[in-house]
């Protein structure tokens, strides 16, 4: 490919969007009606909201103490370090979970230890703020 025609594409996937860095968080309102709906990957806070209520299986990976002092409703604590030892507690690798922890970082380790034991319905909330954050009594803490 010539370097005009390597940079004009260039361009061009800049501008459709397709050559962003990184995952961006999927917004609940843009994947339409229902969770099911909701594609794995990383999700914002009402995502997370509209996933919980569809029954998924929600994991904090951070440890006991942070899990303590405050987590989403109806979550099991399995830290991100021990993932590999119990990834059985949830149950075959068909189940849809959504992970968090404090900034992203031990979600993603989570994320790709039960990537490697076959999950393919994965959700990283990535931080518990973002749960908060979402909540309708925020008030825009």
């Amino acid at each position: 490919m010539t370097k005009p025609r390597a940079f004009a594409l260039a361009l061009l996937m800049l501008a459709s969007g397709c050559a962003s860095v990184g995952p961006r968080p999927v917004p609940a309102a843009s994947v339409g009606a229902g969770a099911s709906a909701i594609p794995p990957g990383i999700v914002d806070g009402n995502a997370a909201h509209a996933l919980v209520a569809s029954g998924v299986k929600v994991v904090d990976v951070r440890t006991p103490q942070e899990f303590q002092a405050g987590h989403v409703p109806g979550a099991v604590n399995i830290p991100h370090d021990q993932m590999d030892a119990r990834h059985a507690e949830l149950g075959p690798p068909s189940t849809p979970v959504l992970l968090y922890c404090r900034t992203g970082h031990r979600s993603g380790i989570a994320r790709k230890a039960l990537s490697e034991r076959g999950f393919t319905a994965l959700y990283d909330l990535q931080a518990y703020s973002r749960w908060l954050e979402s909540e309708p009594d925020a008030g825009g803490r």
